[in-house]
């Protein structure tokens, strides 16, 4: 049996709720004739891809390993659906004005779009997602995508293709640390790298230099923790929670079940946020616009978040200081 996007959606189902019933009532199917498929699944791929317990069932390792790839090839798949329906369906209609915009990963996405629909309530707007910054990038410059917000390494430039431009949203995001709330650092505000350097670290392959900015981190420090690449994050969830790995996360992250975020001592991990675009496409007045929305959305979000509240309390800066000058 060949594998088709069809028998991903299953797995990640079946990952997703922790029970093949569950899953099944999900996907409008049959628990029997879910099992038998998934049966027919591990049968094509060569191992057993989930264990089934009382309390439900849990990927194997090698069940981690497919999903990690499975995911991002489903989030593909829907980008090029949706937008090949929106192809299809031609050009916005009467005095109604298309607005593609990118990102990557980020929890002021919700709230930039909802700001965005408020003002241009007109406007039909499209997201597309992706942990490449410099993916996001490419697609702008080939007119695919009207702006991007992205972020980059510290020590690792981003190169802006001919014909975009940028500006500077946040010029250093420090980065926090997500770590089981069992875990010995976990009761302290501030963590240090050292507290840490005998955890497994985990990042994300797919997230341009993450590992490298990591790595760079560490060596400036003086330390070699292990560091595993995982590109789910339900799994990297679960392995925090667990206390089998830490991992670095958006200071405007909400903890996770049975975690714990921490800023770490003289925020040694940092990223710049930026907003990229086509001039050509987005005229001065429609950027603006686009970045006030994302300038406020980004401040609602930090000043509702506690431990950026705290880091922001600890460093003695209001919270409009986080923001680069327009």
């Amino acid at each position: 049996m060949d594998l088709d996007v069809r028998h991903l959606r299953v797995l990640c189902a079946v990952a997703d709720t922790g029970s093949v019933r569950k899953a099944a009532r999900r996907l409008g199917m049959t628990q029997p004739s879910l099992t038998t498929q998934l049966h027919r699944i591990e049968r094509a791929i060569g191992g057993r891809l989930f264990t089934r317990e009382r309390t439900g069932s849990r990927p194997t390792a090698l069940g981690h390993w497919v999903l990690s790839r499975a995911r991002p090839v489903i989030t593909e798949m829907d980008a090029l659906v949706a937008a090949a329906r929106a192809e299809a369906a031609g050009p916005a209609g009467p005095g109604r004005r298309r607005l593609r915009i990118g990102s990557v990963g980020s929890r002021a996405v919700a709230a930039w779009l909802r700001r965005i629909h408020d003002r241009l309530p007109e406007t039909e707007t499209t997201i597309h997602i992706d942990i490449s910054a410099i993916a996001l990038l490419h697609l702008v410059a080939a007119e695919q995508l009207d702006i991007a917000f992205v972020h980059e390494s510290e020590g690792f430039p981003l190169q802006v293709p001919a014909g975009t431009e940028r500006r500077v949203l946040v010029a250093r995001e420090p980065q926090f640390v997500a770590l089981a709330e069992t875990h010995p650092a976990a009761g302290r505000p501030v963590v240090s790298l050292a507290d840490l350097a005998h955890d497994t670290w985990m990042v994300d392959p797919t997230a341009d230099h993450e590992y490298a900015a990591l790595r760079r981190v560490f060596a400036g420090a003086g330390l070699d923790p292990r560091v595993v690449q995982v590109r789910d994050n339900a799994t990297a969830a679960e392995l925090v929670a667990s206390g089998e790995a830490v991992r670095p996360c958006q200071p405007t992250s909400p903890p996770g079940p049975g975690t714990v975020l921490r800023p770490v001592h003289g925020d040694p991990l940092a990223v710049r946020l930026l907003l990229t675009w086509r001039p050509d496409t987005v005229g001065t007045p429609a950027l603006d616009g686009l970045w006030g929305d994302l300038r406020h959305a980004y401040l609602d979000l930090a000043g509702a978040n506690p431990a950026y509240r705290a880091w922001l309390h600890r460093h003695n800066r209001p919270l409009h200081t986080l923001l680069a000058p327009s």
